[in-house]
């Protein structure tokens, strides 16, 4: 009896299973970090955009309509202007929302004259939701939807420690990172 030659034995087919990927985001001053998965399936073009411009770090705020945010505002990223987008985001959400030059003129929310944010192509504002009973309804302007591109999987509670601590304590000093995980 003579055996098959392996060379000629096919493997068995298997579907292909996408590998989720994965970022870090630390307030780094406060030590906290979480980790969160990107959501390709909901957000592909965001996803891609955020995972291709990583890492970005910048100057941690608080937001003041939204609720439960805090946000870092780094070089305008070439983003679907929407995709999985929501004004209620829920804790654990991490999203980006994209601003024309125009839309941040105002001190007022954090983007200093002279700051990247004022740079002609505009600014992209990268945040983490970490508590209930978010509304993004910015008396100025309306509803101003984000677009959910990561999840949160763990470290939440820590990063929603040090984002408290940062509303009752201020926001100087702080940074706020995200990074391949």
């Amino acid at each position: 009896m003579s055996r098959p030659d392996p060379t000629t034995l096919l493997a068995p087919s298997r579907p292909e299973v996408p590998v989720a990927r994965y970022i870090t985001i630390t307030l780094e001053a406060r030590g906290a970090s979480c980790r969160a998965r990107l959501l390709d399936d909901e957000a592909p073009g965001t996803s891609a955009a955020v995972w291709d411009a990583l890492p970005q770090s910048g100057d941690a705020f608080h937001a003041k309509y939204a609720r439960n945010e805090v946000y870092t505002l780094i070089p305008r990223l070439s983003a679907p202007r929407r995709e999985n987008p929501t004004v209620t985001p829920i804790p654990g959400d991490v999203c980006l929302f994209d601003f024309e030059p125009w839309e941040i003129g105002n001190a007022a929310y954090g983007y200093e004259p002279g700051s990247e944010a004022h740079a002609a192509q505009g600014a992209t504002d990268l945040a983490i939701f970490y508590g209930r009973n978010n509304l993004l309804l910015n008396g100025d302007v309306g509803w101003v939807p984000g677009n959910v591109f990561a999840t949160i999987e763990s470290g939440l509670e820590d990063v929603a420690a040090a984002c408290s601590d940062l509303w009752l304590r201020g926001v100087e000093g702080e940074r706020l990172s995200f990074a391949r995980g």
